[in-house]
């Protein structure tokens, strides 16, 4: 598989979908799964 480079911009989206959806109760590792990274990438 491929790694795929995300730019600046895509990068702060991701982050800000993840704080929404952890602020709606949902654990870490699920909202990372569900935006399509890896827990341990999310916290890098």
């Amino acid at each position: 598989m491929g790694r795929v480079n995300y730019t600046t911009e895509q990068i702060i989206i991701k982050l800000r979908e993840v704080e929404v959806l952890y602020s709606q109760g949902k654990t870490i590792g699920e909202t990372a799964r569900q935006i399509g990274i890896a827990e341990q990438t999310y916290h890098r």
